[in-house]
């Protein structure tokens, strides 16, 4: 079968396991640190021991920022398809457009008939399905709300009659490693281009998705590429709750199998030597360079003395920084840029206000689409889930970073015991803007007291992102990340 040139994807497959809801949702987050695309949560609403999915992901939603979400794959039995269209749709405008939907005909009839669902034979659950995808869209289409992008339906599919469906209707084919072994993929694959084709459709706008069993394996990524390159396969979503799994798919397996993918779609070999980690370089490169601290000012009030901040000495002899060391250390600091970037749109948002040329609402809400809000002041990409992870005692601690720096040199547990009381401080210092932008839409003459409360936010964001880089650039690259 073809590649069929769909853009790369990954991401994971989560379990909504209530009594463990804070660990599913900080996943969810290092999903998103890790640099994957996608997070993905089964859908079981007859197990007791779930959290409802769709709850569980309008709060993985709310809590993070370029996350796409969907099930895998609702269970169409249990969710009436009128209903689930309002709720996906829904969801898809409050997240700004990062909802799919997974959907199956449902199985474990049983359970389904204990919790209230019809049983349904084969023929019945096929018809059912392309009846409920027919209503979503009908929905999406001409009730509302709309959807605010299109929304793409990925069918669980394993039997002739259902990849014939996906074919017709489907956006993309969402199997499972488990049930729909490698070697029976070109087979399948087949049915569904006939049938897309028979219903006068390009076979390859219809999405091949698969979610794979996690592997320990360094040719992990020469097989997901193949998997590209032979059956077309565009989106990896890695099944398990482990997190070491998750940081090195979405930080080591995804960006290889990129790069494999590339490289045969442009001609070139599609080969890349074993392991994927970037080999060392020869020393000598040049560090990694802390953005400074510009020393500016502009409020009277201090949040915290800067004298009393511990510093980091190493004991080991100076860095080599080879290519895999500036990584690390470089990705600190540029994730902090960005944030240093989004504090002069402030500014020039609370300008406007002044102004007169934008009302208070308008840059509330701007506000809170910026990433320094949306992450919660945390440590940028990776760390926005592991600093909260460590402050409020999450159940991944041991594979967070903070901790793992911590085992790694006892020298920086007062600097990590400093930035995670900054971040307190910090996130103390953003409510007060927001307290600030409420006042001015109540109260005009609030603007001086808004452009305190943003003052006071840049000078504590420019002196903390500068100490954290000084303080932390080194033992990145030194340690990692976990």
């Amino acid at each position: 079968m073809p590649d069929y040139g769909q853009e790369l994807q990954f991401g994971t497959f989560l379990t909504p396991d209530a009594s463990r809801a804070d660990r599913v949702v900080e996943l969810a987050l290092l999903t998103e640190a890790a640099g994957l695309d996608l997070a993905t949560v089964q859908d079981h609403p007859y197990q007791g021991r779930f959290l409802d999915v769709w709850a569980l992901i309008a709060t993985i939603l709310a809590r993070s920022s370029t996350l796409r979400v969907t099930t895998n794959v609702s269970n169409l039995p249990l969710r009436p398809p009128y209903v689930l269209a309002k709720t996906v749709a829904s969801l898809d405008v409050l997240s700004r457009g990062r909802v799919e939907l997974g959907i199956g005909a449902g199985g474990f009839w049983d359970a389904i008939v204990s919790a209230g669902g019809t049983r349904r034979t084969p023929g019945e659950a096929l018809s059912a399905l392309a009846e409920g995808i027919d209503t979503i869209r009908g929905v999406w289409a001409d009730v509302g709300p709309a959807p605010l992008h299109e929304v793409e339906v990925w069918i669980g599919a394993i039997g002739p009659r259902m990849l014939e469906l996906t074919g017709r209707v489907g956006d993309g084919w969402l199997p499972s490693q488990s049930y729909v072994p490698p070697d029976t993929l070109a087979e399948r694959n087949a049915r569904i281009d006939s049938a897309a084709a028979g219903a006068g459709r390009d076979p390859s706008v219809v999405r091949r998705l698969y979610n794979v069993n996690p592997s320990d394996d360094p040719a992990w990524p020469e097989w997901l590429a193949e998997l590209t390159l032979t059956h077309g396969t565009s989106t990896f979503i890695v099944t398990g709750d482990d997190p070491r799994t998750i940081q090195r798919f979405g930080t080591e397996v995804a960006p290889a199998v990129r790069e494999l993918v590339d490289a045969a779609r442009a001609g070139a070999p599609a080969s890349v030597p074993s392991p994927v980690v970037p080999a060392v370089e020869v020393s000598g490169g040049d560090a990694v360079r802390p953005t400074p601290d510009d020393g500016v000012r502009r409020s009277a009030v201090s949040p915290w003395d800067e004298s009393t901040r511990p510093t980091y000495a190493s004991a080991h002899a100076p860095l080599a920084w080879t290519a895999q060391e500036r990584a690390a250390g470089q990705h600190l600091v540029d994730v902090h840029d960005h944030l240093r970037s989004e504090l002069a749109q402030l500014f020039d948002l609370i300008a406007q206000v002044e102004a007169g040329t934008l009302e208070a609402g308008a840059a509330r809400s701007l506000i809170n689409t910026m990433t320094m809000r949306q992450n919660d002041w945390a440590l940028g990409a990776y760390c926005q889930s592991y600093c909260r992870v460590v402050t409020t005692h999450h159940t991944i601690e041991d594979t967070s970073m903070f901790p793992h720096l911590r085992s790694s040199d006892a020298a920086l547990v007062p600097v990590i015991d400093r930035l995670e009381d900054e971040h307190h401080v910090i996130a103390s210092v953003l409510d007060g803007v927001d307290r600030a932008l409420v006042a001015v839409v109540s109260s005009p003459d609030g603007l001086a007291a808004l452009r305190a409360a943003v003052d006071l936010l840049a000078d504590t964001m420019g002196s903390h992102l500068s100490y954290e880089e000084t303080q932390l650039v080194e033992p990145l690259a030194r340690y990692g990340f976990y």
